[in-house]
């Protein structure tokens, strides 16, 4: 009975080897006979690579006020329409003013009654009739007048309301015959034909930046398109609690488009420099170094392990092990070995936006 067990064993041990050695020589007649890996390439390329940091910004206005009144009054009339763009130094709206015009008026009047006396007693102290003491008096009297018909001028003057700058006025909040106190809102004005963006980054990169620095900034309101700008100037203060300090950047608005408020994302270009760029997707990174498959021009793959430099928007720079003109495999990476020969598809043309 064992000699039959052991006789059956060894068969199947048998027949087992027979199998394995039938598939692996099929496995390698198949693997002999699989054809040429197909491959995409793209050619390394000398562009100009910046370096930039990227954030998000608030927009604000270059000017920006809340129009109040100074005196408690009605209104007589409204001088504009919502969202309207107006001139410094026009009428936007005026309160009741009868006292302070017939002030005014009287003022005037005793400031010409006082300088006629004045002549008058002048011409006295020539003639030696009365004491000069008399004329300075007079001289004081005037100087009083004078002084209450400013004061006059100045009050009835708060009653005409006036943009202080020129720009885009927001929402009207009164309307005629409504009373009016000190502090009362009665609309916002924003000068936008420039906007300030503002925006916070890490204070490692504080000696990295300086004015004059170009940013360019999209907004989700308009996408796809780019607003460039420069940095205007930068926070005297770190904030000691996120170590992060503020920048601010003027942007031209002519066309009013972008508004106070508004979100937007931002590079802020810190350096730029040329260098030789590959598409990022033909990168094999291991650990902390990384590697290329190149294809020579008998159409053999050869393994390259390069340095890198900067790397953004899908694409990285080359420092070192990489000439400009060669060809790398950016699809069909994982079915070649190097050393093996590959058939190339098509040669892609990748883009990248340069500098400026």
């Amino acid at each position: 009975m064992k000699g039959t067990l052991i006789s059956v064993l060894l068969l199947l041990l048998l027949a087992a080897a027979i199998v394995y050695k039938e598939y692996f020589a099929a496995d390698g007649a198949a693997g002999r006979s699989m054809p040429t890996p197909t491959v995409v390439v793209a050619e390394a390329q000398k562009k100009m690579v910046r370096r930039e940091l990227e954030a998000l910004g608030t927009v604000k206005s270059r000017e920006s006020v809340v129009l109040t009144a100074k005196v408690t009054e009605k209104v007589d009339r409204v001088l504009f329409d919502d969202g309207q763009s107006i001139a410094r130094g026009q009428l936007l709206v005026t309160l009741h003013a009868d006292e302070q015009q017939a002030k005014v008026r009287a003022a005037k009047a005793n400031l010409k009654e006082q300088q006629r006396e004045y002549k008058r007693i002048e011409g006295l102290v020539k003639r030696k009739t009365i004491a000069r003491s008399e004329l300075d008096a007079i001289y004081t009297d005037i100087e009083v007048a004078r002084a209450v018909l400013a004061q006059n001028e100045a009050e009835l003057a708060a009653r005409y309301i006036h943009a202080p700058f020129s720009g885009v006025l927001g929402f009207r909040q009164i309307s005629p015959g409504a009373l009016v106190t000190p502090g009362a809102v009665i609309t916002t004005l924003d000068d936008i034909a420039t906007v300030k963006l503002d925006f916070s980054i890490p204070e490692a990169f504080l000696g990295l930046v300086s004015p004059g620095a170009v940013i360019e900034a999209s907004a989700a309101a308009y996408p796809g398109e780019i607003f460039r700008g420069q940095v205007a100037s930068i926070d005297s203060r770190i904030n000691p609690q996120t170590r992060a300090m503020v920048v601010r950047a003027d942007i031209a608005n002519p066309d009013m488009r972008l508004r106070p408020g508004m979100l937007m994302t931002l590079s802020l270009i810190v350096g730029e420099h040329q260098g030789l760029v590959v598409p990022e997707e033909a990168l094999i990174s291991r650990q902390q170094q990384h590697f290329l498959f190149v294809v020579g021009e008998g159409g053999t793959v050869e393994q390259r392990e390069v340095e890198l430099g900067l790397r953004r928007r899908g694409v990285a720079e080359v420092l070192v092990g990489l000439a400009e003109g060669e060809r790398v495999i950016t699809r069909g990476i994982q079915r070649v070995r190097p050393g093996q020969k590959v058939e190339i598809r098509t040669q892609e043309r990748f883009t990248y936006r340069e500098a400026g």
